[in-house]
């Protein structure tokens, strides 16, 4: 038995007293966007969760092929009549028992689908404004840059931003360099130069981050690169821009005093809807 609020309850052997990722985030997740009943990024996507699972050594399934990541996330879409728009996610956790070391290595899964209002990408006019979190900060390490349920950063990060009136913080790493927003990679340009950090800064091997470092590489007479980015690289920005898969490009319209101009993200917003529109 165990006590629930107050409430002395029996224990369901399927409750979170004995679910890892519940007592020790000793979990991974990827999340999707679904357009059409297809998987946008679905390659990226999986090779990114099989090499979570690696990182955190995790026993991978023989049948969890990309064929079968596929399918387990389509079907539930259908029968939630969401295969339209929607977003996924599904965390993959290890099985029950042991403490801070596991009984075993194996894994279950679970996959839940929300609707989106759009298919398509497209941006907010509306202000968009951000500021540094320094509270607590990103380590740079392996672990940094893959989706694991430790998020607890960030979820004092947005609540930080909340109490604030912000819509996103910028967080640092442990150098004090800028590494990632509440929820995607940061974009700079600075003159005709794209700037994002690199992987070793500590931030996330964002799928959307991959798509705008190749589509912005085949802008004419702009020069993109992964680079180390200051606080103080920031107030000579003229542009700053937050990626994700769900969003796809979230201008950051102010930083503090200073304000900044959206026509780089615009250009790879309608670059992007076109990549998914032939693909």
């Amino acid at each position: 038995m165990i006590n629930f609020n107050g409430t002395i309850i029996p224990n369901n052997s399927n409750s979170l007293v004995q679910n890892r990722a519940f007592l020790y985030g000793d979990a991974v997740f990827e999340t999707v966007k679904i357009i059409d009943a297809k998987i946008l990024f679905l390659e990226d996507h999986y090779f990114r969760l099989m090499s979570s699972m690696r990182v955190v050594r995790m026993e991978i399934p023989m049948n969890f092929t990309m064929e079968y990541f596929e399918k387990q996330i389509i079907d539930l879409a259908k029968a939630k009549n969401l295969e339209n728009s929607a977003r996924a996610r599904i965390t993959v956790f290890r099985n029950e028992g042991g403490y801070y070391l596991p009984v075993n290595n194996t894994v279950s899964f679970l996959i839940n689908a929300e609707s989106l209002e759009n298919k398509l990408y497209s941006i907010d006019q509306k202000e968009y404004q951000v500021d540094l979190y320094t509270d607590f900060y990103v380590t740079k390490q392996l672990l940094s840059s893959i989706k694991t349920t430790n998020k607890i950063l960030n979820v004092t990060a947005s609540i930080y931003a909340n109490e604030n009136d912000l819509d996103n913080c910028l967080l640092l790493n442990d150098s004090k360099n800028v590494v990632e927003a509440l929820q995607g990679n940061v974009f700079m340009l600075k003159g005709n130069k794209l700037i994002t950090p690199p992987i070793s800064e500590g931030c996330l091997n964002g799928v959307m981050r991959k798509q705008i470092l190749a589509l912005a590489k085949k802008i004419e007479n702009l020069e993109v690169v992964e680079e180390i980015i200051s606080p103080f690289d920031l107030q000579k920005a003229d542009e700053l821009f937050i990626t994700n898969v769900i969003k796809g490009i979230q201008p950051i319209s102010k930083y503090r005093k200073k304000e900044y101009a959206t026509d780089l993200a615009n250009i790879l917003v309608q670059k992007l809807n076109e990549f998914i529109s032939i693909a």
